[in-house]
């Protein structure tokens, strides 16, 4: 029988996601489009921000070391919004978060049109991961996982980490396709903990 369990949750860390309040303080943001930016971005002109969402937020997180509540910020990519935590970095331009002290570990955030065939993706990820090495399917077999909602979940582990291509619908609407790249290395659980809650906030702009 096939685990139910990814690979990642091997790695020594355990996500267990809790919004705990908005650092602002507000029980509802201001939807003001006079409000600051905080989102840092490689071009020269920031996107427009998202207005609908707190600009901080904390998350609870078990690792390794025991409890821990970590803040992250609300940053901007091309159409889409997410809470990035503070060992990362968001590249607006090419929708790439990735881990700053190593940009090897990173993940590439791609809106999808409303009109996606989830076929043609399945059979693309294939054909991409294959490449790496043997694909496994966990498609609607996620468990405690943040991207429980994913509609496709292919996973490529070995010896030089893991390869993961994910297909996902945010509960505000909007699909995105990830493709994650987390090398075998010290910094491996560094990253794919916090990743992963961060691609779990991610929305379409309004």
């Amino acid at each position: 029988m096939k685990s139910r369990y990814l690979n990642w949750i091997n790695i020594p860390i355990i996500v267990m996601v809790i919004i705990l309040t908005s650092c602002t303080g507000e029980t509802e943001p201001a939807a003001t489009p006079e409000a600051e930016s905080v989102s840092p971005s490689s071009s020269e002109q920031e996107p427009p921000e998202d207005a609908t969402r707190p600009k901080t937020k904390s998350f609870e997180m078990m690792t390794a070391e025991g409890n821990q509540s970590l803040q992250a910020v609300l940053q901007q990519g091309k159409g889409f919004s997410l809470y990035v935590f503070e060992k990362f970095a968001l590249d607006a331009d090419t929708g790439r978060l990735s881990l700053s002290s190593n940009p090897d570990y990173y993940v590439d955030i791609e809106p999808l049109p409303s009109d996606y065939d989830l076929a043609k993706l399945k059979a693309a990820g294939k054909e991409e991961l294959s490449r790496v090495g043997e694909v496994s399917d966990y498609s609607g077999e996620l468990v405690e996982h943040p991207l429980g909602s994913a509609e496709l979940y292919l996973q490529v582990s070995g010896e030089k980490g893991i390869s993961d291509y994910v297909v996902w619908t945010s509960e505000a609407g909007g699909a995105f396709l990830f493709r994650l790249h987390n090398p075998k290395g010290e910094e491996a659980s560094d990253f794919a903990g916090p990743v992963l809650v961060s691609l779990s906030t991610v929305q379409r702009n309004t």
